[in-house]
């Protein structure tokens, strides 16, 4: 069911500063940015060669992001694998002890859908599946 790894996703404040250290220090070319579910969270992608990693901006105080963001500050939040099929990760993921964090699959970027698993059943690690 797992097919790779997608992209690692690091929670910032402010996007434009993030880009400062990992677009004009580290040199990741940054391969674009979309604003995602209802216009809430603001998600840029820089190439890393063999996957990406995702600047994740909270752009309302809704956003549960934001709450992540105040109560740990900027850094490491998940990482995301690549699966066939969200909809089929949904329903066999708990079959294999990996059930979903939350109540349905949600948008992720370029269209896709996502999914977060219970950090309960992924020793407290951030993972987030990705697919068709």
């Amino acid at each position: 069911m797992f097919n790779g790894l997608d992209h690692l996703a690091i929670v910032v404040p402010d996007t434009e500063e993030a880009l400062k250290t990992w677009r004009d220090k580290f040199g990741f070319p940054v391969l674009y940015s979309e604003a995602v579910n209802n216009n809430s969270v603001l998600l840029t992608h820089l190439e890393l060669g063999n996957t990406q990693l995702q600047l994740v901006q909270p752009l309302t105080e809704e956003s549960p992001l934001w709450a992540w963001l105040k109560a740990n500050g900027p850094g490491l939040h998940h990482f995301c694998l690549k699966v066939d099929n969200v909809d089929e990760a949904y329903v066999e993921g708990p079959k294999m002890g990996l059930p979903p964090g939350q109540p349905k699959p949600h948008q992720g970027t370029r269209g896709k859908r996502a999914l977060f698993l219970d950090g309960k059943a992924t020793d407290n690690v951030g993972v987030e599946l990705t697919g068709a």
